[in-house]
């Protein structure tokens, strides 16, 4: 027996949508094979093997994204809803009454907590601002139906005094209006999923859905109501994931990140939503979930075997989606908020917000994702997992996928300037790598490469110009974008097989508290991490130039960025250059910048307050929080015939 199809998003021709973009992207790379295999075949057998098959990896994951950016592309060029493929329009449905209740959940573990509580602080009170819908005062029907959790991991006393200290302040100044409890762990027990799941068991019951932010987490009251308001209208669905826009750092890498998220995330995401459809992934924060349906799936697992691939799973967020999706709920990736901008409405651009901080320069972000790396490999380990989703067992592959094709795009240079060097020594008069990469096939890949950012320009160019300055400044922007993170994508294949190497020799990692501040690099810092790029890179070069000089122009975008390592990474870390770039130059704008949404105004003044205006000179006591109401929360097996399964006439009979 199935739900009223009333109760569930309409997502037409779902699987046609699936099959359409598999045969693209499996077409395409078998194309570029069949045209590998005629530039190799006068190679010996060993290299064609090894050539054709690094290539088909690498073309093939290209080829994934570039038909992924194509689907998304035509969705926001027709300004299309990617699940439902409606037209969008700049008229908001008309809000159902709330009748849930809903926790923000915030853990954090040794944050900052000015920026941290100003940022849960302005969310709170851009959802109080909200105009109510059911004739009521709005504060009180806010405070109804929303209350507040920070969920500390914090280990240091002194710092967890201080913490508190300002978790009480907040208490005192949103009393009255919403309820903020505080909760810190003796210990940091699997960390911010064992912090997730501690909340479960003691409060979980008490609300129907949890929304997730990180200490980073900027999220409207338009958006959040816009969650809550899905959840109740469609019970068949377990979590629904918003597409968070990086905002808030100004040295240059920050402002080259933020533009290449703000053109580029509004079309990927709806892209990914097109084929996702209900399955699609969970990243963790900014996403609202129906608490007993994650309590009942989504208990995490502990894998066999010592870290780094066994243990305690890292990358939680991807299991849990798809433990949920296992137990028959849907998982859905939200897009309204960046598709605001399509709508040249800029009330609606200004209001439906989801925003998130990123670490200000490369080593942090590297550092990052050296941490998110470790935790994605170990999903190569699900892939067998009893129950999952063919979408999810996706999401395990492509995420571990995202990291080892870095390896695999260093084993395809690595090969073909072995070649070149064997040829040169052999004696032979013509060289190899001209054959080997033709021009067409070269350009080809270049091509797919570079199509989704172009599209992304395009769009943004036609649609909402003004949110990047203008067309001018957003071309020059874009160009700059592109030549930053062609200089960087080497930095980046380096260090992402660097990280591979140490996690399959046993070498793991703990997670701790990333940099979220604006954190300028010193050149000592910069040539410790970067200074074997730059050697090996220089190196490269030279042997190539000396046998082959052909070779060397081709491989000239590999190489150069290798070589311009330590100053790449140090400059693009200054803020001084940022704000040239930004402000004198009028470049690398994006609508965070050119809209000025009230959040993040608010986010601004709310973390520039005196001491004085924060209150912490009254009393400091704690509020008690509220009363436990014990639940379980199983942890899952995967073992095949072991899934977890819950049938839709169950659903349809929760309490909402």
């Amino acid at each position: 027996m199935r739900n009223p199809p009333s109760l569930m998003p309409s997502i037409p021709w779902l699987n046609a949508r699936r099959a359409l973009l598999a045969t693209l992207v499996i077409g395409t790379s078998l194309l570029g094979c069949a045209a590998m295999v005629q530039v190799v075949t006068n190679l010996a057998l060993g290299w064609q093997i090894a050539m054709l098959t690094l290539f088909g990896l690498t073309f093939s994951w290209i080829a994934l994204a570039f038909w992924g950016a194509i689907c998304g592309f035509v969705i926001c060029a027709l300004r299309l809803d990617p699940l439902s493929l409606k037209p969008l329009t700049a008229e908001r449905p008309t809000a159902s009454r709330l009748v849930s209740r809903t926790a923000l959940v915030m853990p954090i573990y040794a944050e900052p907590p000015i920026p941290t509580i100003a940022g849960l602080e302005a969310t709170c009170r851009s959802l109080l601002q909200q105009p109510s819908t059911q004739g009521e005062d709005t504060a009180r029907v806010i405070g109804q139906h929303f209350e507040v959790f920070i969920l500390s991991d914090n280990q240091d006393p002194t710092q967890a005094d201080e913490e508190a200290a300002h978790v009480a302040a907040l208490q005192q100044r949103m009393a009255g209006q919403m309820a903020v409890h505080y909760r810190r762990r003796p210990n940091n027990h699997e960390r911010k999923a064992g912090n997730i799941a501690d909340f479960c068991r003691r409060w979980g019951r008490r609300y129907d859905y949890m929304i997730v932010l990180d200490a980073d987490s900027l999220m409207s009251g338009d958006t959040l109501l816009h969650m809550v308001h899905q959840m109740q209208r469609y019970p068949t669905v377990g979590l629904i994931q918003t597409v968070p826009i990086p905002v808030g750092q100004r040295t240059l890498f920050g402002r080259f990140t933020q533009l290449a998220s703000a053109l580029y995330s509004p079309m990927l995401a709806a892209g990914q939503s097109f084929w996702q459809g209900d399955a699609a992934n969970y990243w963790g924060h900014n996403a609202i979930i129906r608490t007993r349906a994650f309590m009942a799936h989504a208990g995490l697992p502990t894998l066999s075997g010592k870290p780094p691939l066994g243990g305690e799973l890292l990358s939680h967020d991807f299991v849990e989606a798809a433990l949920l999706r296992r137990g028959g709920w849907q998982v859905l990736l939200d897009t309204s908020a960046t598709a605001a901008l399509s709508r040249r409405d800029p009330h609606a651009s200004a209001s439906r917000n989801s925003f998130e901080a990123m670490p200000s320069n490369l080593l942090d972000f590297a550092k990052r994702d050296r941490r998110w790396l470790q935790g994605n490999l170990q999903h190569l380990r699900l892939l067998t997992g009893a129950g999952f989703h063919v979408i999810s067992r996706l999401h395990f592959f492509f995420g571990a996928f995202a990291y080892l094709s870095s390896l695999v795009w260093l084993g395809l240079l690595v090969c073909t300037s072995l070649m070149v060097g064997y040829h040169a020594i052999d004696g032979a008069t013509e060289p190899v790598l001209p054959k080997a990469l033709s021009l067409w096939l070269l350009s080809t890949t270049l091509g797919m490469l570079m199509a989704p950012k172009l599209l992304g320009l395009l769009l943004s160019f036609c649609q909402c110009p003004h949110a990047f300055g203008g067309r001018f400044k957003l071309v020059v922007s874009t160009l700059l974008e592109i030549v930053f993170a062609a200089l960087i994508a080497p930095l980046m294949m380096a260090w992402h097989s660097l990280f591979i190497i140490n996690v399959l020799i046993g070498r793991a990692i703990d997670w701790q508290t990333q940099h979220r501040g604006e954190r300028s690099l010193s050149w000592r810092e910069t040539w410790r991490h970067t200074g074997w790029m730059t050697l090996c890179g220089a190196l490269w070069a030279g042997v190539m130039v000396l046998f082959s000089p052909s070779a060397f122009g081709w491989l000239t975008p590999a190489w150069l960025g290798l070589v311009a390592a330590a100053p790449l990474v140090k400059y693009s870390s200054s803020g001084t250059w940022g704000g040239v770039v930004s402000h004198r130059l009028g470049l690398l704008h994006t609508p965070s910048i050119s809209l000025k949404p009230a959040l993040l105004k608010d986010f601004a003044d709310l973390t520039a307050r005196s001491p004085a205006a924060l209150n912490m000179d009254g009393d400091l006591t704690l509020n008690i929080p509220p009363s436990e109401l014990y639940g379980d929360m199983p942890c899952q097996l995967l073992r095949p015939g072991k899934s977890s399964q819950t049938s839709t006439v169950s659903r349809a009979k929760e309490p909402h």
